[in-house]
């Protein structure tokens, strides 16, 4: 089966349409949305009606730290993320904020574990950057029986991590397009990047594709128009700053 793994869509209907294009077009079968559906973009309405589409037609979808702040805003917020928290809220219908509401924080599926941050406490939000913190959640998630995946976002950044038996781990950047065997008698963890907010220099959104038959994870990047994504920031009137990374990747 052919699993695609997005994440961190940040209401970005336009870069979530090009990277399900994209997956269908390299064979996905099932999809798995790892959380932030909305924050920060001006189409958290269009992203929500189409991650409650894919999942009425069986798609895995957990809960990010923006949905959650999209259904309950902070009162006092305290970075320009948590300022669009209140406005997300006013855009989403009662069924869509109910949809944010319910979704689970983690989910099983086979050998995988889909969890948004860090599995070490996942409504902590902690992120995932670097080795120590990748075997802190690597732990927490093979304690459940028979891990031997993880998935996630949060960071929107690209990275694999891999542990053999009584090995440390081993951090890499996996290069775009090319298929990683992930063979199950290694664990490994993975930050699959951004869909809708990439921050490493490259507007082209991210998003990854496993194969669990071949025992292979491929990581994607998929050009979209990024240039209406950040028009609607700016249409909608949000704070420019999140137009502007659009276009840069930052």
């Amino acid at each position: 089966m052919k699993l695609a793994l997005l994440s961190d869509i940040h209401a970005n209907i336009q870069a979530m349409d090009a990277c399900l294009a994209h997956a269908r077009a390299q064979g996905a079968q099932r999809f798995a949305l790892l959380g932030d559906l909305v924050g920060y973009g001006a189409d958290p309405s269009a992203v929500a009606q189409r991650a409650m589409a894919l999942a009425q037609e069986g798609a895995l979808v957990i809960k990010g730290n923006h949905d959650d702040m999209a259904v309950n805003p902070p009162r006092e917020p305290r970075t320009i993320g948590d300022s669009t928290a209140a406005w997300t809220h006013s855009q989403l219908s009662a069924v869509e904020r109910h949809f944010l509401q319910m979704l689970p924080m983690t989910l099983r599926f086979e050998s995988i574990l889909l969890v948004h941050a860090s599995a070490e406490a996942p409504e902590l939000w902690r992120y995932v950057y670097d080795r120590q913190a990748a075997a802190l959640s690597l732990d927490a998630a093979c304690l459940h029986e028979d891990v031997q995946y993880v998935f996630g976002g949060h960071v929107h950044l690209q990275t694999l991590y891999h542990r053999g038996f009584g090995s440390g781990l081993t951090m890499f950047t996996p290069l775009p397009g090319a298929a990683i065997p992930v063979a199950r008698n290694r664990q490994w963890l993975a930050t699959i990047g951004s869909v809708g907010q990439p921050r490493d220099g490259n507007p082209q959104a991210m998003y990854a594709l496993l194969d669990t038959e071949l025992e292979q994870l491929t990581f994607h990047r998929v050009a979209y128009d990024h240039e209406a994504a950040a028009d609607a920031i700016r249409r909608a009137g949000l704070p420019d700053f999140f137009a502007d990374r659009l276009e840069i990747g930052r």
